[in-house]
């Protein structure tokens, strides 16, 4: 059989009229394959036999079954076939009945002309080559489509790296009917020992060597894939390596194999494996980039929750107990770590200092210049005999003001001491909230005292200045150090619309809790005062924690 036999498209003729089936099979054998037919019946043997036909030339007036029921049979089976109607003139019922029923491209009336019918017939051929062109194509992207489809509803199903590369390999080993599948990654164009494998279970039996050395390191130079056949035991089988490349970076490559000789991928095959590969290097790439951010943030928790539990460590855990006084302390960070921060200090000769300080800002770098300023408050409180908050304050501000200035950072801080025996309470506020004095229980008409001797916050200005405030405590007073966390934390208040109607519900709304209305919560708390029960009544209308919250208290008893 020669090459132009080879390429010849299919056509067949049905005519019971041996002259008419012979002058139509000597007009046409040239340039088709030409299949001949006596009747119906046996023209739809032939397709049994022989498949698709690009064209069929049937007469209209046949024994048994027409040409229109013969086509009528085809359509389902071979709806590409271009189908042509030799009738006569009284079988115009019949024509019209084929016609609406979309199963003829064309008919003609017997006695036909060849030329005429040769030109119908190459028109006919035209729209044959044509439509499967146009299936052919539309078949290979829906083909490429629903592959790429299943490769990233697989990536998006996957729930780490290893899974994802798992999981193209088999799809691609399924899809592509390859009897064995490996993938390799890539690091700096050299190959590394993670491997992933798909086999097909069908050949179980059957071990391909998956060792491709020289094709391996043609595809690492060149980054096209590389087809080649080979035996094994003495029998044939095909690789096919292609590269998974995203941005000219090679990040893996995969190898098919396929036992025996027949059934080799064709081109199309090989463009659509090329293509997905493309697609996966993309996930690939993106799906590392995800894991590389996954384990960096692993990393990040795992060092702030040692930072958190260094700064728990550097905010004094057992508070000292002594003759008196009461003392209690919440600090809370809205993260893992955070620039608020308290210090209750008792120095050798009595004296009990107290502190409450907040950083601007959240997260690491308050908590840094916290840690920075708590060591430089305690290592000022632990001279022989410390000097009085407001030069205790300078002196902080002489040793942060240049890194906080030059990060844009400052620090509010309020420094009290209070002397046991003459119970005198000395203070310093650098932008600090006012710290709250009250005597004798809170209650609905007692009403708080603020210390409102304040400068401006550390780290404004090269020099801090401010006199100390000066006051004296007797039995009962309870002074409060809160920070900005607590006082503008929203709280939940109810108006009431009807107050003489009790049907009708009554309304709430937020607002920012302020010093004020922190003193209105403290009037409403038990006795005796617990910061820990004022803190879960603040949080219980604050489900995000928006900023670091701390409070500490003095209670002389």
């Amino acid at each position: 059989m020669t090459e132009t036999e080879v390429e010849k498209l299919k056509l067949m003729v049905v005519d019971d009229e041996p002259d008419n089936l012979d002058l139509l099979y000597r007009t046409f054998w040239r340039s088709f394959k030409v299949y001949k037919a006596n009747d119906a019946h046996e023209a739809l043997a032939i397709l049994d036999q022989v498949g698709e036909m690009a064209v069929i030339i049937s007469d209209q007036r046949m024994p048994e079954m027409n040409g229109t029921e013969l086509f009528s049979r085809t359509v389902e089976r071979f709806p590409d076939t271009i189908r042509i109607l030799l009738t006569g003139f009284t079988d115009v019922e019949d024509l019209v009945d084929a016609i609406n029923s979309g199963q003829v491209f064309k008919y003609i009336t017997k006695p036909w002309k060849p030329d005429q019918l040769k030109a119908l017939v190459e028109q006919g051929k035209d729209t044959y080559k044509l439509v499967k062109k146009r299936t052919k194509e539309l078949r290979h992207a829906l083909r490429r489509e629903s592959l790429f489809n299943a490769v990233t509803t697989t990536i998006r199903e996957s729930l780490d790296y290893n899974s994802i590369l798992q999981k193209i390999v088999v799809t691609i080993g399924q899809t592509f009917t390859a009897t064995s599948c490996v993938l390799r990654l890539v690091e700096g164009d050299r190959l590394t020992s993670n491997q992933f494998f798909y086999h097909d279970p069908k050949f179980s039996d059957i071990t391909l060597p998956l060792d491709s050395n020289p094709l391996l390191e043609e595809v690492l130079h060149t980054q096209k894939y590389q087809l080649t056949q080979d035996t094994h035991h003495h029998h044939s089988f095909h690789s096919l390596v292609v590269p998974f490349t995203y941005q000219q970076h090679l990040l893996a490559v995969m190898t098919l194999y396929k036992w025996g000789s027949e059934n080799i991928w064709q081109d199309e095959d090989i463009q659509l494996i090329t293509g997905v590969a493309e697609q996966a290097a993309l996930a690939l790439s993106q799906a590392k980039l995800y894991q590389s951010l996954q384990e960096k943030q692993q990393q990040i928790r795992i060092e702030l929750q040692v930072a958190r539990q260094i700064q728990n460590n550097l905010l004094r855990q057992t508070l000292p107990e002594i003759d008196g006084v009461k003392i209690q302390a919440c600090c809370y960070p809205a993260r893992e770590v955070g620039g608020d921060f308290f210090e209750v200090f008792v120095h050798p000769k009595g004296d009990l200092w107290l502190a409450v300080g907040d950083v601007s800002g959240k997260g690491v770098p308050a908590a840094l210049f916290m840690a920075s300023a708590i060591s430089l408050l305690r290592r000022e409180l632990s001279q022989e005999s410390p000097a009085e908050p407001n030069i205790v304050m300078q002196n902080l501000n002489y040793a942060l003001a240049d890194d906080l200035m030059s990060n844009n950072y400052f620090i509010t801080l309020v420094i009290a001491s209070y002397n046991k025996v003459t119970k005198e309470l000395v203070y310093a506020n650098a932008g600090h909230i006012y710290p709250l004095l009250w005597s004798h229980p809170a209650t609905l008409v007692t009403q708080p005292h603020y210390l409102k001797e304040r400068s401006i916050p550390l780290g404004i200005l090269p020099k801090w200045y401010a006199n100390t405030g000066r006051c004296t405590l007797v039995s009962g007073d309870t002074l409060l150090l809160a920070s900005d966390g607590i006082t503008e934390a929203n709280i939940s208040k109810n108006i009431d619309l009807h107050q003489k109607n009790d049907n009708i519900p009554q309304r709430t709304h937020s607002s920012m809790l302020n010093q004020e209305g922190l003193w209105q919560l403290i009037q409403e708390q038990p006795q005796p005062l617990s910061l820990e029960n004022l803190l879960n009544r603040i949080q219980a209308d604050n489900h995000v924690q928006e900023d670091d919250q701390t409070i500490l208290s003095l209670e002389v008893l």
